[in-house]
C-alpha cells in the first residue's frame, strides 16, 4: 500500500479535472442581449433598469411608450441566469420568492416561460408585442436588440 506525504495532494488528475471544470462554468456565459420584433417601435435606447422593471412585472412599457409582454427562459438556461444577474441584480432565490410574494398578494405574475433562445425568437416572430433575452450567438435579422447585457 502506498502512503502519501500529508503536504501533497494525492490525486493531482483529480484537482486538475476539477479546476477545468470551475474554469469553463465561470466562462459559460456568452453574452446576453435584450431583443424585440423589428416590427415594435423600440424609440430610443433601453436602460438595464427600464428592462428589469418590465421582467418585474413594474412596467409593461418601453421609453417610446411601446406596451410589451416579456417572455422567459426555463431556469437554470444561462441566457437567463446572466440576465437576472446582470440586469435584474437577483440571484434564482430572491426572484422565486420575488414572485411568491407578487402571486401570493394577487399583484401580479411572471412572466411566459419558453424553453431557450430558439423559442424565444419564434415567439417574438409571432407576437410582435413580446420582449425576451438570448444569447448573443442566437441573434439573428428576425430579432432586433435594444439592450446589450455586459
Amino acid at each position: 500500500m502506498r502512503k502519501f506525504r500529508s503536504n501533497k495532494f494525492p490525486y493531482p488528475s483529480l484537482c486538475a479535472i476539477s479546476f477545468s471544470c470551475f474554469f469553463t462554468a465561470s466562462f459559460a456565459f456568452g453574452g446576453v442581449v435584450v431583443v424585440v420584433s423589428p416590427a415594435l417601435e423600440a424609440g430610443s435606447a433601453v436602460t438595464a433598469e427600464q428592462v428589469s422593471n418590465i421582467f418585474l412585472g413594474k412596467s409593461n412599457k418601453l421609453p417610446s411608450g411601446t406596451k410589451v409582454i416579456p417572455i422567459d427562459q426555463e431556469e437554470g438556461e444561462n441566457p437567463r441566469n446572466e440576465f437576472y444577474q446582470k440586469v435584474v441584480k437577483k440571484d434564482p432565490s430572491q426572484l422565486n420568492a420575488y414572485w411568491s410574494r407578487l402571486i401570493f398578494t394577487g399583484k401580479g405574475q411572471p412572466p411566459k416561460v419558453v424553453l431557450d433562445d430558439d423559442e424565444v425568437i419564434e415567439t417574438i416572430a409571432a407576437d410582435t408585442r413580446t420582449i425576451g433575452y438570448i444569447s448573443k450567438d442566437a441573434v439573428d435579422d428576425t430579432v432586433t436588440v435594444i439592450l446589450n447585457v455586459d
